[in-house]
């Protein structure tokens, strides 16, 4: 049993020891505190939920570090946590002791940062913060987790969210403004609703253009610049079959006639013929193909010579610049502009094309490569209304 003693000082001292036998103790103003403390600790080694009043002084960036260290994620999850960690959480809680952490302050950092940061990114910053924190509780620093019930404010719908692209567009607007060597991978991305990492590891072993069919059965990750091939899809369900429309097979047939795989037998390479990088392809031409095909800002030429590029910037207001040349504009507008159609948006488009041509959810679910129906239910926003969708079979509603 603890005991309560005076100290020189004129203070109280609460001793007892810990569940290992080793002798600790605690002083406090009044002999009342002392003798209530003591009781707590009793209290919590007969329950088996002791905690070192001590433990909490733990740093939480040296707690949080020890977390990482732990961690067996995918590399690509992995690299997009440390980078939340070092950019945002750190910063503000890595020298705060862990015991000195309460609910009011997380909820006023969470706060302050969703005027900020996006609310993917407060998401992101509020989960590694509240899984340190738990990780903590669960190795007895901290009695309990003050990151729960943290309010983050909900989502809001937004025009630029998830945008569509009709096929018509697609086809008649998008594909001839993309360079030549990249059109195959934005038409494979729409045509067969693949995710990037998808397009970008499709090797001709997983291509059957005779059949029309494609199997997803590999992935491209990128990480920090660097790319590598995992032998599987995101889940399960990602390894599928996917029956390819006419066009797409003559897109993909004649980028295959004109650029023979090479030794990795990638059908999108880069130049060098490794995998594309996505960072890059996002800059160099995804935006610029979108600024070409009047799908992000606007390009005017000037009757007396030159171009003028409008566009919207990420805090919403209109800008606009004069440029000698149409490629120095797209570049321009490209780099500055903001929103957009999202090269993942494609594959959104896809599911919508097929949803609006009345094919059926579980079939829309197997080519997408959804575990739950609910996810594809998730994404698709039909373009037209009910009576007026075509209850066309899938091969019909790739034409």
């Amino acid at each position: 049993m603890g005991f309560v003693n005076s100290t020189p000082g004129g203070k109280w001292r609460a001793n007892w020891r810990d569940p290992e036998g080793k002798q600790r103790a605690k002083t406090f103003r009044t002999k009342r505190e002392a003798a209530t403390f003591l009781a707590q600790v009793e209290t919590q080694k007969a329950q088996g939920a002791y905690i070192s009043p001590h433990a909490g002084r733990v740093p939480f960036g040296e707690h949080a570090q020890r977390w990482m260290d732990t961690w067996n994620t995918e590399a690509t999850t992995a690299a997009r946590d440390a980078s939340i960690m070092r950019n945002h959480v750190l910063p503000q809680w890595g020298a705060w002791p862990l015991a000195k952490i309460d609910h009011m302050a997380i909820q006023a950092w969470i706060t302050d940062l969703c005027e900020k940061r996006s609310r993917a990114t407060v998401v992101e910053c509020y989960r590694l913060t509240a899984s340190v924190l738990k990780s903590a509780v669960r190795n007895r620093l901290i009695p309990f987790n003050p990151a729960e019930e943290v309010r983050i404010p909900k989502k809001r719908t937004r025009d630029t969210d998830e945008r569509i692209i009709s096929r018509a567009d697609l086809r008649s607007r998008l594909l001839p403004a993309a360079p030549d060597f990249y059109r195959g991978v934005i038409a494979t991305a729409a045509g067969a609703g693949l995710r990037w990492g998808e397009v970008a590891g499709l090797c001709t072993d997983a291509l059957d253009l005779d059949g029309g069919t494609l199997s997803v059965v590999r992935t491209v990750t990128e990480v920090s610049g660097h790319t590598t091939f995992k032998s599987f899809p995101k889940s399960k369900a990602g390894r599928r079959t996917v029956p390819l429309p006419p066009w797409l097979i003559e897109v993909i047939g004649e980028h295959i006639r004109r650029w023979p795989p090479l030794d990795e037998g990638l059908v999108f390479s880069n130049t060098v013929g490794k995998p594309l990088r996505r960072t890059l392809f996002r800059s160099r031409v995804w935006k610029p193909s979108l600024v070409r095909a009047g799908l992000l800002g606007k390009l005017t030429q000037n009757p007396a010579g030159g171009w003028t590029g409008t566009w919207t910037n990420q805090h919403g207001a209109a800008e606009s610049a004069e440029f000698a040349t149409h490629d120095a504009a797209v570049l321009e507008v490209a780099r500055k502009a903001a929103d957009g159609l999202r090269f993942h948006d494609l594959r959104h488009s896809y599911a919508t094309w097929l949803v609006d041509d009345g094919v059926p959810v579980n079939m829309v679910q197997r080519v997408m490569g959804h575990e739950r129906a609910s996810t594809t239910l998730d994404h698709p926003r039909p373009l037209h209304p009910p009576h007026r969708r075509r209850g066309a079979h899938l091969a019909r509603s790739h034409r």
